[in-house]
């Protein structure tokens, strides 16, 4: 490009005529806005935008060299702060794995047509080469795993320099790394990667971190992309370096396989199902599984550790003996003999064993559920009915309703006893099969059966006729909606807390509509012995079918909302 000739750029995003202007005019012939910035930086075309930033190629009079200008067009505060942080992080920065920022490459523009504001622009070096993104078009069936090592062991020592100034990228994905190259070189040579080296760019989501804020609750800003950042960042929590390991490593899972992330999930637990089809050193395959856990305990702890493995796998391997080449071939054969195999064969095999292990989980979870209900409901039996807590808690509990509920004459208020201690035992049940993966934490779950069997019980008073449809249902939805949002679910908890609730109350529905008296278990004195048996079936019976509608839930509905795309 002959410098001298060019036109310029007008970087007023309000322009009406922003190109072309001649070289050597200081303002803009349409707006007035300047064209030689701090007389140093002229615009020469624009590049693109990205976020909320439109990005321009400009030359640097005083270096004599082409730079990157960004220039913020967003007048959000959110947007500021943003575009701020990038500059402070960028100029604080001296790695040849991040653009540099010059000591003035952080400043303002005054515009004042069509009206005054100002422009925050950030110059930076110009990196020539493409980004990993536009690098795996060249490799539709996947990178080979010497140039994905390679970039990962670049990444993590950039990572690395980041985290011990406490920055965290956030932002991690194939469009945001790029390859440096040389003038002396090509970047992409196939099966070598010439000479280049790997660059972090973007920074607009980087964020300050330190111990004191991931230990304590507070969280984070709200911003991820799809496909690549963790649990914990999407949902706006803590975030530390394991949040950009995890980045990091579907960015390479993806660069080795060729697929977009989410697409190698298992719509069942959204775990990545990638290993199965690529030839992959195993050690490295495994510190790629770790990263991306979606628990953070379970990633690896800092760039010094992962770099210790990565320099592990990249020793070679010692020449292998006489039997160990025979016992290579064997495998070879075996995996070759495995893959000859029908696709369909081995997905209607495994889905045979899933639908076994699914059913054999909900028969154990039910069996559980129903001992845990039916022990809860003999315990609230007796703490209502024969101890002192219960008197007590049922003269308590009369004295306040008194008034509320309609007929007093069908009132016997430790009753809620015997609920609350049903709802304990259910939920503990639950929490002890651990049929749907979910986090096994029993005071809460203990806790919210308690609160919403409780309260289903009150609701119930409240409602006329008791044994109405209407009443079993408003009850049965409160007190199973409560108790399946304390369980621990890991997503989806409002989608489960619908479902067996849901379920379970038009189940009740259908039992009462042929026959089945839910003033069974509303006692108005001391039950018998019928009336207790009653009793306890019923909240077995509860238990039983919360219990079926969560596996619904669990193995069909949440699986295909995922299918679905809804995380």
């Amino acid at each position: 490009m002959k410098i001298g000739s060019s036109n310029v750029h007008c970087i007023n995003p309000d322009c009406q005529r922003p190109y072309p202007q001649l070289w050597g005019q200081k303002f803009c012939n349409s707006c007035g806005a300047p064209l030689q910035l701090l007389d140093r930086y002229v615009p020469l075309q624009r590049l693109g935008s990205g976020g909320f930033a439109q990005i321009y190629t400009v030359w640097d009079e005083k270096t004599q060299t082409e730079k990157v200008l960004k220039v913020l067009v967003e007048n959000s505060p959110k947007a500021l702060e943003l575009f701020t942080q990038e500059a402070a992080v960028l100029s604080s920065l001296r790695h040849p794995g991040v653009p540099k920022v010059d000591e003035d490459g952080n400043f303002q523009i005054n515009l004042f047509n069509p009206q005054p504001r100002q422009l925050p622009c950030l110059v930076m070096e110009k990196i020539d080469g493409l980004t990993l993104e536009e690098i795996l078009e060249q490799y539709p069936q996947g990178c080979p795993e010497k140039l994905v090592l390679s970039w990962l062991t670049q990444a993590v020592e950039i990572l690395q320099e980041l985290h011990k100034r406490q920055i965290l990228h956030r932002d991690i994905k194939p469009s945001n790394l790029m390859l440096r190259t040389f003038p002396a070189t090509t970047l992409l040579n196939k099966g070598g990667g010439g000479e280049s080296r790997l660059v972090l760019i973007d920074f607009g989501g980087a964020k300050q971190f330190n111990e004191k804020i991931l230990r304590s609750q507070s969280g984070s800003t709200r911003l991820f992309s799809s496909g690549y950042s963790p649990p914990e960042q999407i949902i706006g929590g803590n975030v530390g370096p394991a949040t950009d390991f995890y980045a990091l490593g579907r960015t390479m899972i993806e660069l080795l396989t060729g697929k977009y992330p989410p697409q190698l999930e298992d719509p069942q637990t959204g775990e990545l199902r990638w290993r199965g089809g690529i030839n992959l050193n195993p050690e490295l395959a495994d510190l790629l599984s770790e990263m991306v856990q979606e628990d953070v305990r379970s990633r690896p702890v800092s760039s010094t550790i992962i770099l210790k493995r990565l320099a592990k796998i990249s020793q070679p391997s010692p020449k292998p003996d006489f039997f160990a080449k025979i016992m290579q071939a064997i495998r070879q054969a075996i995996a070759g003999g495995m893959e000859a195999l029908s696709k369909t064969t081995l997905f209607i095999i495994q889905t045979i064993f899933r639908v076994f292990g699914a059913c054999l989980m909900t028969l154990w979870t039910m069996v559980l559920t129903c001992i845990g209900a039916g022990v809860g409901t003999i315990a609230g039996y007796i703490l209502a009915y024969h101890t002192i807590l219960g008197d007590r808690v049922g003269s308590l509990v009369s004295s306040r309703l008194l008034g509320l509920v309609p007929n007093t004459n069908h009132f016997f208020g430790s009753e809620i006893l015997l609920f609350a201690a049903a709802g304990l035992g259910t939920a503990w049940g639950l929490t002890a099969a651990g049929g749907f993966s979910q986090q096994r934490r029993f005071f809460v779950a203990s806790v919210m059966g308690i609160i919403g069997y409780g309260f289903s019980w009150l609701m119930l008073q409240l409602i006329t006729p008791q044994d109405g449809i209407e009443a079993s249902a408003i009850s049965i939805l409160i007190a199973v909606f409560l108790l399946t949002l304390g369980l621990g679910l890991r997503s989806h908890q409002i989608v489960y807390a619908a479902i067996a609730s849901g379920g379970t109350a038009i189940v009740f529905a259908l039992l009462i509509n042929f026959g089945f008296s839910p003033t069974a278990f509303l006692f108005h004195s001391t039950p018998n012995k019928w009336s207790l048996l009653l009793t306890i079936l019923f909240f077995s019976l509860a238990g039983l079918f919360v219990s079926f509608w969560l596996a619904v839930s669990h193995y069909l509905i949440v699986p295909g909302l995922r299918f679905f795309g809804w995380r």
